[in-house]
């Protein structure tokens, strides 16, 4: 049996939890999310719960069991708490900023990388070299923030671009200088 997906979602107060056949909506003080779930899984609240059953025990239907369960927990949290992602920038004249719905970018390129923010996000940049990407879907924000990411991941010899806040980037030796008897001079 699923472990996930056998536990039961509670339903916080101020949270309002809608099922018209396979589509869930949640809707909360930050916002209010949708899903629509498999037609094979029943989806229903009950005590303020929410639980989700399986048709069989087949494998597939243990692990959507479980994704579904873990999508919908994420709703819950996401229009009750919201999710953050935090970005730091290292590098010499590296900095972000935001100007209305553009993240723009400057990581030692010719040119300045300007990024629209999608609807349901919002980006901040405390200081130059920090970057703040919230919203209320889990999936959308860790998106934001893997795509301003990739504009310049971090590198291993000087450890300079985008990085997740703790992520740990491992560092390599840059190139040994050869000896004075070394074959070839």
């Amino acid at each position: 049996m699923s472990r996930i997906g056998k536990k039961a979602i509670e339903i916080p107060a101020g949270v309002k939890v809608n099922i018209s056949g396979t589509t869930i909506t949640v809707e909360g003080p930050k916002g209010s999310l949708s899903y629509t779930a498999s037609e094979r899984f029943k989806v229903e609240t009950k005590d303020n719960k929410i639980s989700v059953t399986r048709p069989s025990d087949e494998k597939q239907d243990k692990a959507t069991h479980g994704l579904i369960r873990s999508l919908i927990n994420n709703m819950v949290i996401g229009v009750t708490r919201g999710y953050v992602k935090e970005l730091e920038i290292s590098g010499v004249g590296f900095k972000a900023q935001v100007q209305g719905k553009v993240l723009n970018l400057q990581l030692s390129y010719t040119h300045p990388i300007n990024y629209n923010i999608p609807e349901g996000i919002t980006v901040e940049t405390p200081k130059a070299n920090l970057i703040t990407v919230k919203g209320i879907d889990k999936m959308k924000v860790g998106e934001v923030a893997a795509e301003i990411r990739e504009f310049y991941r971090p590198e291993p010899y000087k450890g300079k671009g985008i990085k997740y806040a703790g992520e740990y980037v491992r560092r390599k030796a840059g190139k040994a200088v050869a000896g004075a008897g070394a074959p070839g001079t």
